[in-house]
Parts: structure tokens; sequence; C-alpha cells
């Protein structure tokens, strides 16, 4: 049994788990006694251990359960904490860093109780790592550093070397490159020595990061090279998704797009199959700078707006705040290019200066209301901004023409909604753009242009700047009227629930206005006493 103990311990630390479970299991078939219980629950969590770095998250928890109920029975409180911490690690890997730092705090308490101290320091590393994966490398390393002396202490030379690999990350997500360089070194030549295979290409793995960063572009891609082969013989998926992850980052930096998407995918959905949160972030992250090299801009949104969710559950707060950087930088290509367009969209009418600005700030109050998240108003005002372009192809005498349009005029100004979206067809807008231009002059009941769709056929952006929409053009001066003061447009478009609004949107609109307006006591009877205008409200053009 003894034998088989040491070949399993061997094998798993080359990384050739499934052999490790085999011997494992094989000394678990020769215990027999019942003084054996607490080896028995011992060799249950580090059958767990290399399911769970096997990403079997499921069959790794039920041998968890296992050797939790192994202990529990017969009261061995420091196996009980030593499966626990197991437990908690697993919780961390996918996610739950709270039910995971709850555990953490929970084994550390039974550690002093039980006078473990080997224990005791993984808890100061596992939750050291907890705060990497937040963003706060300054926490970790005081958790690591706490660990690393505990270890030292006892002459645990194994645990030394894994730990000093979580140091180099810190030190290199605080950009400390000559340090983690120094850490990593250490690390890796210890993980040599004692035959500890996985540690080794996971420092190397590493090491990864601080030759791009130093732009040893060509170092950098030997590395990965030689851990994929590696990785691979050995089946070591977690290692070749981050090998993955960084050959994607190679690739890009390299000019070699295809093979740059290929890699990053790959380390997508390793990390997701894994349910690798951290991972599949940060591979998010390096998929969106790649999309925006290519100008693929709405697969650079959903890929920043995927990483920053990841984050977000981990709470990473230097990563959200990288990712929020480069969501800026995105919406800077479009911002003065979208001022532009709407510039020439208002130099054709003469009426109509500050229009499509007045009708953005508008329906961003109203989507705002209805709870649009920051990323999305921003890309809805885009929308708004750009709502009339289709006027470009519009005569300019018909736009500017001083009476009533005649019906051939009419179904020429009609055609700029759709016109507008074949002006846009070929750009790649990170957001769908395209329902609001089409859908502005939908009307509720069906009688709009230019599809005559009604109620919720229409798209919500739609029914959102159609209220926007009419209520600056009935409050703008026009070439063929004045300008409708506030409240008479208020009253004309009430008596327009239901016919041309989304009732809900408008009364959205209304108690925005009744909230910022000085004549809150006029608006607010109008609110509630709705004024039947005898006017019909003009179509705006």
């Amino acid at each position: 049994m003894a034998g088989l103990m040491e070949e399993a311990h061997r094998a798993s630390s080359a990384g050739r788990r499934q052999l490790a479970r085999q011997r494992y299991e094989g000394a678990l078939y020769l215990l027999k006694d019942p003084e054996d219980a607490t080896l028995a629950s011992t060799i249950l969590r580090r059958i767990a251990r290399t399911y769970l770095d096997d990403g079997d998250v499921q069959a790794g928890m039920d041998c968890l359960d296992a050797a939790l109920a192994v202990a529990s029975a017969i009261g061995d409180s420091g196996e009980i904490a030593h499966t626990v911490n197991v437990m908690a690690i697993s919780h961390v890997q996918r996610g739950n860093l709270d039910d995971g730092e709850r555990l953490y705090h929970d084994v550390a308490r039974m550690a002093r109780i039980a006078g473990d101290q080997r224990l005791t320091a993984m808890v100061e590393q596992n939750l050291g790592v907890i705060a990497s994966m937040h963003g706060e490398p300054d926490r970790a390393l005081k958790h690591y550093r706490a660990s690393l002396e505990q270890y030292r202490a006892l002459g645990l030379r194994e645990e030394v070397a894994r730990l000093l690999n979580n140091i180099g990350l810190a030190q290199a997500k605080l950009e400390l490159w000559g340090d983690a360089e120094r850490t990593y070194q250490e690390s890796h030549a210890l993980a040599t020595e004692l035959g500890d295979h996985w540690t080794r290409l996971m420092v190397e793995v590493n090491r990864i990061t601080v030759r791009i960063e130093l732009r040893d572009l060509a170092g950098a891609k030997a590395a990965c090279d030689r851990i994929l082969q590696e990785a691979g013989t050995l089946h070591e998926n977690r290692l070749l998704a981050e090998a993955y992850k960084h050959a994607g980052t190679i690739a890009r930096e390299s000019g070699i797009h295809d093979d740059a998407e290929s890699f990053l995918r790959m380390a997508f959905e390793q990390a997701m199959e894994r349910e690798d949160l951290l991972l599949a972030a940060e591979t998010a992250r390096e998929q969106a700078e790649l999309y925006l090299l290519l100008g693929r801009n709405r697969a650079t949104l959903q890929a920043l707006t995927l990483s920053h969710r990841l984050f977000s559950k981990l709470r990473a707060r230097q990563d959200l705040a990288d990712v929020r950087r480069r969501m800026h930088l995105l919406e800077q290509r479009f911002e003065s290019a979208v001022q532009e367009w709407a510039q020439n969209i208002e130099s054709k009418d003469a009426y109509t200066a500050g229009h499509c600005e007045r009708v953005a700030d508008y329906a961003c109050a109203i989507a705002a209301e209805l709870d649009f998240d920051e990323p999305t108003l921003f890309w809805f005002r885009v929308g708004a901004l750009l709502h009339d372009v289709g006027k470009i192809v519009v005569h300019s005498d018909i736009l500017n023409k001083p009476g009533p349009l005649a019906p051939e005029e009419r179904r020429e100004m009609e055609k700029h909604p759709e016109a507008g979206v074949e002006l846009l067809r070929d750009i790649d807008f990170p957001w769908d753009v395209f329902p609001m231009i089409r859908g502005h002059h939908e009307r509720w009941d069906g009688h709009g242009y230019p599809d005559g769709i009604s109620g919720e056929d229409i798209p919500l952006t739609a029914r959102i700047l159609c209220v926007a929409d009419v209520y600056d053009a009935l409050t703008s001066n026009r070439s063929y009227r004045r300008a409708f003061t506030p409240l008479e447009a208020l009253g004309l478009m009430r008596a327009e629930i239901g016919r041309s609004f989304d009732p809900e949107i408008l009364q959205r609109f209304l108690d925005i206005v009744e909230r910022s307006s000085g004549e809150q006591r006029a608006i607010a009877k109008l609110v509630r006493e709705p004024v039947l205008a005898q006017r019909r409200v003009a179509q705006s053009r």
C-alpha cells in the first residue's frame, strides 16, 4: 500500500493523473481495518484533487463528499479541514469566490485548533489566490509571503515551488518584471529538482507573459511551442488552455491573425469547459484586442462585454478597469465619425440644426429610465445620432419646402429610414443600431413606415426613438410651421397614446419631463388630465 501511495504521488506530480487515480484506488482497496478510515479519507481527497485538476468538477466533488463523510464519521478534525480546503479550491476555480473565501476562513479556524501549520500555510496561500483573482496583487503578496515563511520553516519544498509560481504571477501583475523573472527561475529550478513536472510547466507558461511584455516574441513563441508539445503529450488541459491563450497573443502581436483567432478560440473553449472563469475572462479580453485590430467592431464589443461580465463575477477590480479602458477606446473610434455624419445630415436641412443631438439626449433619458446599462446607452446614443442619416439622399428642396409635401415628395421623404440602413450597412457597428434607424417612423397602431408594423413588433429602441424624435420635431421651428411650446407638444403627444406611441414609453417620457420642468404643476395636470388636442400630431419629416 505504501508503494502504491508513493507511485500515485509521483504520477500526480508528473501530471499523469489517470495513473495517479489508478494507484490511489488500488491503495484504497487494500484498506480493511476500521482504523484505516483516516487514510481512506485522505486517499479519496487526493483522488478528488486529480479530478478537479482535470476539470471534472462533478467527479471531484463526489469524491470530496465521500472523503468528508468518512472524516466526519470518525471525528477527524484535521482530515475534515483538509477536505473542506479542497472544496474551497473547487469553488474558487469556478468563480464562486464568496463561498470559497468563507470556507477558507472556516478551514483556518479548524487548522489553528488542530495545530496544523501546514494547513494554515495552505489557507494563506489560497487567500492570496482569491486576492489575486480580485485584482489585488499587493494583498495577494502579503498572504503569499506569510505562507512562504511557514512552508520553508516546515521544509515543504514542493509547496514552496508552487507558491513561488504564485508570487511570480502577483509580481507580474504589478509589472515588476525583473522580480517576477527571478521568482519564476527559483520556482522552476526547485520544481525541476523535485521532478514536479506540472509546476515546472506552469512556471514556463507564466514566464511567457514576462517575455511578451518585454517584446521578446521569438523567445515567447519558442517557449509556447515547447509547452504545447509537452502539455499535449501529458493531456494537461489546463496548461494547454493557458498556452493556447499565450500562443494567440503572440500570433496577434506577430501579425498572424488567423492563427491568433484559432488559438484564442481553443483557449476560451477549454477554459469554459473547465469552468475556469479567470482564464476565460482573460482570453475574451485578448480576443477583443484581436477583433479591434481587425476592425471587427461588433465582435470586439461582444468579447469585451463577456470579459467584463466574467471579471465582474470575480470582482477583479484591476482587470475591470482595464476592460473599461479598452471599451472606451472602442467608443472613441466611433464618436468622431458619428458626429461628422450627424453634421452632414443637418447641413442639408436648414431647420434641423441640433436636432440629432437633442433627439439623442431625449431618447437616452428614456432609455436610462428603462434601465439600459451604461455600455448599451452609449451605442443606443450612436444610433439616435444617426437616425436621420438617410435624409442625405433626399433632395434639399424637399427637406426645406415651406409648404405641405406633394404625394410623390412624401414618398421620397419616407424612403429615408431604409436609405439610412443601406448607407450604414457596411459599417461593423458593435451594437445593432439598424432596427432603431429603420423603425423610428413606425407607429404603435401600424400606420407608420416603412414596414407598417405595430405594437411590440416594433423594436423597443425604435419605439423610444419615435417619442424623442416627435417631441423635438414639434418643439422646433420648421419650414411649414412655427414651433409648439413644450406644453402644447406634450398635449398633442398625449392625445396620440396608443396610436402613434407605445403608451408605456410615452408615459415614461412625460414622467421625465414632469420631474425636470420648471412648470411642474402644469405638466402634472397635463399628465393626470390629458388635453385632447383638436389637431393630430403632425408626422415628423
